[in-house]
């Protein structure tokens, strides 16, 4: 009987990874909805606490996998980013702070006024700036959308997530030194581990790029290489335990001026990109359990309400002097909606310093799983509204 268990929890993520991939086809297709909040809502109703079918996922391979998934995202992200537009047109970095220094704001306040604790709702709120990369881009390439508000959206949430890092590790150093009362090992945890892991990333967009350039076949062999490269660099960030997020961006933003040039037929790595997407959003709902979510549901709530209206009216805001009209600035920052995959690997990095923010609020929770299902579809809404999705689309 042992054995017969060990067989079925063995087994039991490849299975929960293909009934996500069929009902995620199936769903899409009956309904339009994002495939990948289907991927969610499959691994939210077989995970460990809720239908019990799935093994808790927070062993170290499955782990490394979401990592290795949410980078190659990440990678693709930073290749779409276009300094040079960022240089003509520097509203689109003005937006981008003011928006996430209003999140931030917004979030932190409202958290206090409901009743949260100082480092929890410092926490909550630089968490609250980012906007998932890998529903946005997974988004735009299912919907084949292209235009203004697809390309600020990119550039945006790749922003947001430097932002929202960079804040986030400031206020683990921050919450370090209050628990040893070590500056030194509180810098090594927010600046200096941001600076070397992005550091790390710029050394692979330099190498990389080199060598395919001496084998004289990049455009050829590119999708394979990155591929590997991104592995190799996930695996380093976990092993000294730096982040995979300011690093795989880094990369890819690197390799993206070095005039390595990603094909067509490349896009989300192809097949191997597809499989770790599914694995990434079944892992991310699998860690979620339903009874934090239902505690922590009207507090997610309110601050996924101060969050969306910040982002909405902030982008709106600076729409004119951006470029674009206000209706497409108030799309973009609806489009801005979606968290949950950046916030899961985010907190999981930090486990090993003893931060269980996500067991401790049950707000986090809510607002993962509720952004996990809505953000997505939210995306699409606001680039089918923006006249940005072909009428005919190879779903």
């Amino acid at each position: 009987m042992p054995d017969l268990l060990l067989i079925i929890s063995d087994l039991a993520w490849p299975f929960a990874l293909a009934l996500a991939w069929v009902a995620g086809e199936f769903g899409h297709r009956w309904t339009g909805l994002p495939r990948i909040s289907i991927y969610g809502l499959v691994g939210f109703i077989l995970a460990n606490t809720q239908a019990g079918l799935l093994p808790h996922p927070a062993g170290i391979p499955i782990m490394l996998l979401a990592n290795i998934a949410f980078s190659l995202i990440l990678f693709e992200l930073g290749y779409h980013i276009n300094l040079r537009w960022l240089r003509n047109n520097p509203w689109l970095g003005v937006t981008s702070l003011i928006e996430a220094s209003g999140t931030f704001a917004a979030v932190y306040l409202a958290a206090q006024w409901l009743g949260m604790q100082l480092i929890p709702s410092l926490l909550l709120s630089s968490l609250a700036m980012a906007t998932s990369p890998a529903a946005v881009l997974r988004v735009v390439n299912e919907q084949h959308s292209s235009g203004q508000v697809t390309e600020r959206i990119l550039h945006l949430s790749a922003f947001n997530c430097v932002l929202a890092v960079f804040t986030f590790k400031i206020v683990v150093g921050l919450w370090v030194f209050q628990s040893t009362g070590n500056i030194l090992h509180a810098l090594w945890n927010s600046v200096i581990i941001l600076l070397v892991s992005a550091a790390l990333g710029g050394l692979f967009g330099l190498a990389v790029p080199g060598l395919l350039k001496r084998l004289g076949n990049a455009g050829c062999d590119a999708t394979v290489a990155f591929a590997m490269a991104v592995f190799i660099l996930v695996a380093l960030t976990h092993t000294l335990k730096f982040s995979p997020v300011p690093a795989a961006l880094a990369f890819g933003l690197m390799a993206r001026h070095r005039r390595i040039v990603l094909s067509q037929t490349q896009q989300n790595f192809g097949t191997l990109g597809n499989l770790l997407t599914v694995l990434l959003f079944v892992f991310m709902a699998a860690t979620l359990e339903w009874r934090m979510v239902m505690a922590g549901a009207g507090l997610a709530m309110a601050l996924l309400a101060v969050r969306f209206a910040v982002k909405t009216l902030c982008v709106a805001a600076f729409a004119h002097v951006s470029g674009i009209t206000w209706r497409k600035g108030l799309l973009t920052g609806m489009a801005l909606t979606p968290l949950s995959a950046f916030v899961i690997l985010l907190l999981e990095q930090t486990r090993h310093l003893g931060i269980g923010l996500m067991d401790e609020l049950a707000a986090l929770a809510a607002i993962t799983l509720l952004l996990e299902v809505i953000g997505p579809v939210v995306t699409q809404w606001a680039l089918v509204l923006a006249k940005e999705v072909p009428d005919t689309k190879d779903t």
